[in-house]
């Protein structure tokens, strides 16, 4: 049966042409679907009833099952969705004062093992479907819908930050940002829509010509040395065909800058001289910093950088003139925090138990 959550706009439109219906229903089904957050055809009264009873019979609306909820006591909330044999993704609502931001996954695990990461610990068993990641944000728009004020938006910004490397799974990954962008969906601006990368420069590319939104790049070392050891897929696209993609990828942005998203691990990448070195890496791309504090997990082997680490570490790149922000850790109560996600994970990549061996026989 077709999952329609699988489709965008356009996609929808062909899919009725194909039944021998108007491509205007397209349009109809998509604020059914994604702006009232309905899944029941039986529901949405402005659609012949004919239609609806075909869809019915052909077609179904069908999203991940929460296993879980979890709610911190900084107000951040983590849903933990079952995806089928065996897996789960972990998606997670932030809210601030004047923004409510949701971290959607995009796979099941992850392949690129980033050291200092819990979700690449987990191993990699699968990308996700469009409609496994337009899941995301359907039950978390309906979860916290507002009863007296159904239409007013909760959700205003969206990161492409959870479990997974999203260009990894590109495809899926374009056809959910269209939907998140489309008027008669979700409406969300270019600009409040981050997708999060390691670096996978090819696929940087293809994103800019698609579908470009905001970027932020998971840089995390200012050197190739570095960065081939706790990034592993720098060895593939090292910082120089990295920082080059950045600059083509401006060219297209909704934003005049790239996000450098830099996790802070005491006495690995904390030091002045790393500072300094990470300015020269980034002379020739308009840029920001995002400093993230090392949320601890089981057996990572690193700490968190002191206060005065960051703090110096942050001054170097201010004082260069460059917006440098520290992140606030949020929801580590429930795991929830950046570097923090693991789900369950059918790992076929065999990754935990070789770790566990290796670590039995040392």
């Amino acid at each position: 049966m077709i999952n329609l959550l699988d489709f965008n706009q356009s996609q929808l439109a062909e899919y009725f042409r194909g039944i021998g219906e108007k491509p205007f229903r397209a349009k109809q089904l998509m604020r059914w679907m994604h702006h009232y957050g309905e899944s029941d055809f039986g529901q949405m009264t402005d659609i012949a009833k004919s239609l609806r009873t075909r869809l019915a019979e052909e077609a179904c609306i069908a999203l991940p099952a929460v296993s879980t909820e979890q709610i911190s006591r900084d107000g951040t909330r983590k849903w933990l969705m079952d995806v089928g044999t065996g897996n789960g993704v972990e998606t997670v609502f932030i809210p601030e004062d004047d923004r409510g931001t949701l971290c959607i996954s995009s796979q099941v695990g992850c392949a690129l093992e980033c050291t200092f990461c819990s979700t690449g610990r987990q191993g990699f068993n699968r990308n996700l479907t469009t409609a496994e990641i337009i899941g995301q944000l359907w039950i978390a728009s309906n979860a916290m819908r507002q009863e007296d004020a159904p239409e007013e938006r909760i959700i205003s910004n969206v990161v492409m930050m959870g479990m997974g490397e999203p260009l990894a799974n590109l495809d899926n990954v374009v056809t959910a940002l269209q939907i998140m962008l489309d008027d008669s969906a979700y409406g969300l601006s270019r600009r409040r829509v981050t997708v999060s990368t390691s670096g996978l420069v090819p696929a940087m590319d293809r994103l800019r010509d698609q579908c470009p939104v905001a970027l932020a790049v998971s840089l995390h070392a200012p050197n190739d040395e570095l960065r081939n050891e706790i990034v592993p897929i720098n060895k593939k696209y090292p910082l120089k065909e990295l920082m080059a993609a950045c600059q083509r990828y401006l060219e297209k942005a909704p934003r005049d800058f790239v996000t450098f998203e830099y996790v802070m691990l005491d006495g690995v990448n904390d030091t002045e001289a790393h500072a300094r070195q990470l300015l020269e890496t980034v002379r020739d791309v308009p840029c920001k910093f995002n400093l993230i504090p090392f949320n601890p997990f089981p057996d990572s082997g690193y700490n968190t950088s002191s206060q005065d680490n960051i703090r110096r570490f942050r001054d170097i790149l201010m004082q260069a003139g460059y917006v440098v922000t520290t992140r606030k850790t949020r929801g580590d109560d429930i795991d929830a925090a950046c570097g923090q996600l693991a789900g369950k994970v059918l790992d076929k990549t065999k990754r935990s138990a070789r770790r566990i061996h290796i670590k039995a026989a040392a």
